[in-house]
């Protein structure tokens, strides 16, 4: 047989069909890269924030490593079926509006241990998984600065004192700053910036002044990295 006959039936096989995996293989491979998936869905659920917690992209991060490690197998059993899959893959487009940019790290490790998984890495896939639940985990412990608090101001535009307003906010408060001013059928609303601990004492303070008939008080759950 020469040269040109072993690599014709090399081909052949190939096209054909087989790399020789068992359906026992393939059944581990598929059961570990579920058991990745369904660990993945509790280390996001949580680690994941409630306020963008969603358990329709958790169910897709759980079942994710089970698409890819099958298809990892299909690549490797025939190569008629890798070439298929690859034209399929290029042309098919995903769109869906991901609200938390994290859930795309969950995707990506979703994905990567998929085909960690379906190549028969499985060492490497736990490690992935150790690594990544540790890091995810001692990340979230460290702590962001609390973004500074709104203070919305109305009353009559001519009968606010602004040297009155802004010394009872540098009594009271360690940080102010006026970011928006606006005036509307001879009334006034004025949005300053604070930082301060002593919010019952700053409120009574402005009230004592007389000169306001709305005083909002208003905090959010951003966050700021100083």
């Amino acid at each position: 047989m020469s040269v040109k006959d072993v690599v014709k039936n090399s081909v052949y096989e190939a096209l054909g069909g087989g790399t020789g995996m068992t359906a026992g293989t393939v059944i581990f491979i598929l059961a570990i890269a579920c058991l990745a998936g369904i660990y993945i869905f509790f280390v996001y659920k949580l680690s994941g924030k409630s306020a963008f917690y969603s358990k329709d992209i958790n169910i897709t991060i759980c079942g994710m490593p089970v698409i890819v490690a099958a298809i990892m197998v299909a690549m490797q059993s025939n190569l008629l079926v890798s070439l298929g899959m690859v034209g399929a893959l290029s042309i098919v487009r995903f769109r869906n509006a991901v609200k938390n940019p994290v859930d795309l790290l969950y995707l990506f490790w979703s994905i990567s241990v998929g085909i960690i998984v379906g190549v028969g890495l499985h060492t490497l896939a736990v490690v992935l998984s150790a690594v990544m639940t540790l890091l995810l985990f001692v990340l979230d412990l460290i702590p962001n600065a609390k973004a500074p608090e709104l203070l919305v101001l109305r009353g009559a535009f001519g009968g606010i004192d602004f040297a009155q307003l802004y010394g009872e906010l540098g009594k009271h408060c360690k940080y102010y700053k006026e970011k928006a001013r606006s005036v509307r059928n001879e009334e006034a609303e004025i949005i300053i910036e604070i930082r301060t601990k002593e919010k019952d004492a700053l409120l009574r303070g402005l009230e004592s002044l007389g000169e306001f008939s709305q005083v909002n008080w208003i905090s959010h759950d951003g966050e700021c990295r100083i």
